[in-house]
């Protein structure tokens, strides 16, 4: 699973060909979670209250190169990195 982006001990991935809806993985530590690109919802697991927070953060401002790299991801191409938060 290609790591996309990576920041404050946070690392968000993505699977290549994975199951809709659009999402990825973000993994904190012993926790992990799926969110919805489109909602921001979280899929199945969990994350810290702060660890989430950063990550919806993030995830609303580099959505539409989430969308992109689902989209790759779905077709079997690389993956783009994505800018972490600062």
């Amino acid at each position: 699973m290609p790591e996309i982006s990576r920041f404050f001990g946070i690392i968000i991935r993505m699977f290549f060909n994975d199951h809709v809806p659009p999402h990825f993985h973000a993994v904190y530590g012993e926790h992990e979670t799926l969110i919805e690109i489109e909602t921001l919802n979280v899929l199945r697991g969990h994350l810290p209250h702060r660890a989430l927070a950063l990550v919806i953060e993030w995830a609303v401002i580099h959505r539409d190169e989430l969308r992109y790299n689902w989209e790759q991801a779905r077709e079997g191409n690389s993956l783009e990195p994505i800018r972490p938060l600062e």
